[in-house]
């Protein structure tokens, strides 16, 4: 009985030894440099970029528009809105959806060419094609499909609209309640389709030129891709491997210490 004892003692030695390894050699792999976690680490501040400064995206194929013209004299105004149930009370104005050559087709005016225009840019235009037509015509453009979609290692994934049509990758990850502690903030990818052709870029949250990006302002559309760290990975490949080896060290343990009773 003495021998089994010692034996058995020395069976949960062993198995308690290799556990707490594992766990040191888990917990240290898990452990991770705060130059991997925090954000824009240069300590140098960033000028101003005066191209960001007044960036605004421009209309693509397939966006949706609201173009509402009003005037000082609002009957001359009403042919050039188109609203649902015209003449109803409470009627809301019809959209326009940009068309696979770039245009709308615009009450009176016919077709117009709209791609590559800011909503601004195209308020311009109109405004100033409407003067031969109104006196004094006010033109309100806005992009209604202006919705970012943000996916991966945050806490909350999904697609979020923007209203001021001016939205950074910042806005972007706090609309999505931040990168969850498995996000690679270095490894983040911004795809974009524009004009056909789909890009996918590298952003990296750790470094402060960020904010001088050309693409740290979001166009419709975007998707926002984290990546997760290699202890996300790690743990996702032995996860249920690992609960069935607790499991059974706990097992183990616990038959070892009846048997030195």
């Amino acid at each position: 009985m003495h021998i089994k004892k010692i034996e058995s003692l020395a069976l949960l030695k062993t198995y308690s030894t290799s556990f707490l390894i594992l766990l040191f050699a888990t917990l240290f792999a898990g452990c991770a440099s705060s130059k991997k976690i925090i954000y824009f680490q240069d300590e140098e501040g960033q000028d101003l970029n005066e191209i960001l400064l007044s960036f605004q995206p421009t209309i693509q194929k397939g966006d949706i528009l609201t173009i509402i013209v009003t005037s000082t004299e609002p009957e001359t105004a009403a042919p050039f809105n188109i609203y649902e149930g015209q003449g109803t009370v409470n009627s809301l104005p019809l959209p326009y959806i940009v068309n696979f050559d770039g245009e709308i087709n615009f009450p009176v005016l016919g077709k117009i060419l709209v791609t590559q225009l800011t909503t601004n840019e195209l308020t311009d235009k109109l405004t100033e094609i409407l003067t031969s037509y109104l006196k004094k015509p006010i033109v309100n453009t806005r992009i209604i499909n202006f919705n970012i979609r943000v996916l991966g290692e945050v806490a909350s994934p999904g697609s979020y609209p923007v209203l001021n049509e001016r939205a950074s990758i910042i806005d972007a990850i706090a609309l999505a309640g931040d990168l969850t502690i498995y996000g690679n903030r270095k490894t983040i990818t911004l795809i974009r389709e524009q004009n056909g052709k789909r890009a996918f870029i590298p952003i990296d949250l750790t470094n402060k030129q960020l904010f001088n990006s050309p693409y740290f302002y979001l166009v419709q559309n975007d998707v926002i891709y984290v990546e997760p760290n290699k202890t996300r990975v790690n743990s996702a490949a032995v996860g249920p491997s690992w609960g069935v080896f607790i499991s059974s060290l706990a097992i183990l343990i616990t038959v070892a210490a009846i048997l030195t009773r």
